[in-house]
């Protein structure tokens, strides 16, 4: 199924905030494309995949990306999905992130993305709607960010093997046997890796599990529980590989990287 973005409408609205709701199933994509007004990308449900230039940028359940105005991007997913944009105008408030980057949302947030998904086009200046759009922009400008993105390859075969693990990030598929469902031998995959993105099977699918972990934990779930739905036995396995991947346990670096994160927002 085939969605296409008609933007210049959102472009066009006099207000801080515009919003737009999808509910989407089956295979999807939003073709590449660009607006005026920067977009904030939250996912109620199911996992989106947001690409800019040669990086995806992944947006699993109640996590958000901020995309700067006029920054060309696509999006596509696979399954249910449900999600809110809100496309905010350019100086709207200080302290909005000038660079793509996931948004860590906390239940305040949460609550007022919904809310805000709920106004009307041009809803009324100076009352409680406009009130409940700044508080919003302000929470936003206070969120702690991230920067974590996976590169993705140009080669087409690659390009299927990256977006089936998007798809299926639990899978346990040998890579024997990955190689052997694209037609070639694990030496040529391993090669073409290397070319493509920089670094081999294991660390990429490492590196997108971290990220997608990262996010869910950001959210408020737990190691154990992000470590079941990536697919480990354990949450000891899990977290052995984020590790070696990251150099310190996930609840740590999470910590350490929002401190960080708050430390670098304007006052």
């Amino acid at each position: 199924m085939l969605h296409r973005f008609v933007d210049t409408d959102i472009d066009r609205v006099p207000r801080d905030l515009a919003s737009r709701s999808e509910t989407l199933s089956n295979d999807w994509t939003f073709d590449r494309h660009q607006h005026r007004k920067a977009q904030l990308l939250y996912s109620k449900r199911g996992i989106l995949c947001c690409e800019t230039a040669n990086t995806v940028w992944l947006v699993p359940p109640g996590c958000a990306l901020w995309i700067p105005g006029q920054l060309a991007h696509s999006a596509r997913g696979a399954g249910l999905v449900e999600c809110h944009c809100l496309y905010i105008e350019p100086g709207a408030a200080t302290g909005l992130p000038k660079t793509c980057c996931t948004i860590s949302i906390s239940p305040l947030i949460r609550e007022l993305i919904l809310r805000a998904a709920e106004l009307p086009a041009c809803y009324p200046l100076g009352g409680r709607e406009d009130r409940l759009v700044m508080t919003l922009l302000d929470e936003l400008s206070d969120a702690p960010i991230s920067e974590m993105n996976l590169p993705m390859p140009r080669e087409a075969r690659l390009r299927r093997l990256a977006e089936m693990l998007i798809a299926d990030p639990s899978a346990k598929t040998s890579f024997r046997n990955w190689a052997s469902s694209l037609g070639m031998s694990e030496r040529t995959l391993s090669r073409l890796l290397v070319q493509e993105i920089g670094m081999s099977f294991g660390r990429w699918r490492h590196q997108l599990h971290v990220i997608l972990a990262l996010q869910r934990m950001a959210s408020g779930e737990s190691v154990k529980t992000v470590a079941l739905e990536l697919g480990y036995e354990n949450a000891s396995s899990f977290v052995n590989m984020f590790r070696k991947t990251l150099g310190k346990p996930p609840v740590r670096y999470l910590t350490e990287h929002r401190t960080i994160a708050m430390s670098r927002r304007p006052l």
